[in-house]
């Protein structure tokens, strides 16, 4: 069964670290399946059967972002919303997700020492999804831990991104 990769990246063409991602990601098209929203969906107007149908068909979920203040980007935070829904998702019938795996690769701006309770953002970036792991647990699926790359802003080099990429692509298979 193919894994599916929900990328959710408002200006892909921009980014260094999602952009690398997804070429990697395309060496693998017998195996994962790329559904980019914010082209899919220029207009925010999801197609909800659709979007339902392409998650049912996969058991291994990944939602590809970059972190965006301290949350998902606006478009996915919308998918969610739409896509999830009663008696589909959750509900007294709504099983649709049960026993699927949902993992989260992110790209974060910020240094990875930040990311302590201890560091200036003051929070872990476990607590900072704790909302994905809680619509997981809602819907009856299992969370893979997250993926992330540091410093995506600013600091991670050609090689970092790069390296990044090919564990990208580990990580997915590992928790498939």
């Amino acid at each position: 069964m193919k894994t599916l990769v929900i990328l959710a990246h408002p200006n892909i063409e921009d980014s260094r670290v999602n952009q690398r991602w997804k070429q990697e990601l395309l060496q693998y098209t017998n195996e994962i399946t790329i559904h980019e929203i914010y082209k899919e969906y220029p207009n925010w107007s999801i197609d909800v059967l659709k979007e339902q149908k392409l998650l049912e068909a996969h058991n291994n979920i990944i939602f590809q972002f970059p972190l965006y203040w301290y949350s998902y980007p606006p478009l996915l935070k919308k998918w969610f919303d739409d896509v999830f829904t009663h008696e589909w998702a959750y509900g007294s019938k709504g099983d649709k997700l049960k026993g699927k795996k949902l993992g989260i690769a992110m790209s974060i701006g910020d240094k990875k020492e930040n990311y302590l309770s201890t560091g200036s953002v003051t929070y872990t970036v476990d607590e900072v999804i704790a909302p994905f792991k809680a619509s997981a647990v809602h819907v009856g699926a299992t969370t893979s831990p997250y993926f992330a790359v540091f410093g995506a802003s600013f600091q991670a080099s050609d090689e970092d991104i790069n390296q990044s990429a090919k564990d990208y692509i580990k990580y997915i298979f590992q928790y498939k």
